[in-house]
């Protein structure tokens, strides 16, 4: 199978559809969570009434950043073309759902994606795991080794992976995870053009 026979694409939202801009050492730093923990992890292991007020605070930080958000390289030719194409489009991000939306909104991809098909921390186990992926594989009634999942970071590409999709790493110089990705582009434009 080839890239240009998958008509199921799954994106992670920063990083790979907007140039990234968390910093996630100063979030850390700002929740007290030690340096090698997962946020996300560390947060949902938290007593209910402490993990509640750091994820608002989380909230509020990410709202900023995503109302600010600029889009990646050949982000947004890339996904137009797709939405021409009549590709099925999803969103899986770590960031909260309502955040996707605003995100996609301010880089203006708001209309190629089905609101449904955007899924955030509150929809789905978080990447690494499977779950949103295979979420939207049910959705669509699509296997998903007909899907890839689009990212540029270890946790996309492990998720794609143990859904049985395929995967792809965009906006990392080189390559430091080859056994989890099918193809690796520079950006969403070289991306673009493996598909011509």
């Amino acid at each position: 199978m080839t890239l240009k026979d998958i008509k199921h694409w799954v994106f992670d939202m920063d990083g790979t559809l907007t140039l990234a801009v968390h910093d996630f050492a100063a979030i850390r730093q700002a929740l007290g969570i030690p340096p090698e923990d997962d946020i996300l992890t560390h947060l949902n292991g938290l007593p209910a009434d402490e993990a509640a007020a750091k994820h608002a605070w989380l909230l509020e930080h990410e709202r900023e950043l995503a109302l600010a958000s600029t889009p990646a390289p050949g982000a947004i030719e890339l996904v137009r073309d797709l939405a021409a194409r009549g590709y099925r489009l999803g969103v899986l991000t770590r960031n909260a759902q309502e955040l996707a939306h605003i995100t996609l909104k301010a880089i203006g991809l708001d209309q190629c994606f089905a609101p449904q098909d955007v899924l955030g921390r509150e929809n789905a186990a978080h990447k690494p795991d499977p779950d949103g992926l295979l979420q939207l594989a049910q959705a669509w009634a699509v296997a998903p080794s007909n899907m890839v999942m689009v990212g540029d970071y270890r946790f996309d590409l492990a998720c794609g992976r143990a859904a049985g999709s395929k995967t792809v790493l965009v906006n990392v110089p080189d390559n430091p995870w080859p056994e989890l990705t099918d193809w690796h582009a520079k950006d969403c434009a070289e991306l673009h053009q493996l598909l011509n």
